[in-house]
């Protein structure tokens, strides 16, 4: 099992466009890639962020996924129109491995 988690910081003044943003692409992800995104706002730390988290089966799932949406012109579509409701550079990955 992998776990897929994104983190960025929204923009001062922005949260609510932020939120919204960040439920287009939830919709979006499982309309075209069938992954369904968890759409999460921190409880402690800095309160300006949010983090979509998924799981895939595999590394091959996440990179199946991660090669279609780079091509996908309606992904970046929504990403262009939001762009200014984040931070620039603060866009945090981290995959997980389960371990049992």
């Amino acid at each position: 099992m992998i776990a897929f988690n994104r983190m960025a910081n929204i923009a001062p003044g922005k949260t609510i466009q932020g939120i919204a943003f960040a439920h287009e692409i939830r919709a979006h992800m499982l309309q075209a890639f069938k992954v369904d995104l968890e759409v999460m706002l921190p409880i402690g730390g800095n309160p300006q962020r949010i983090a979509w988290s998924t799981r895939y089966a595999d590394l091959a799932a996440l990179d199946k996924v991660n090669l279609g949406v780079q091509s996908d012109k309606k992904f970046w579509e929504i990403l262009n129109n939001s762009a200014d409701c984040f931070i620039g550079g603060s866009m945090h990955d981290s995959i997980w491995r389960g371990v049992n």
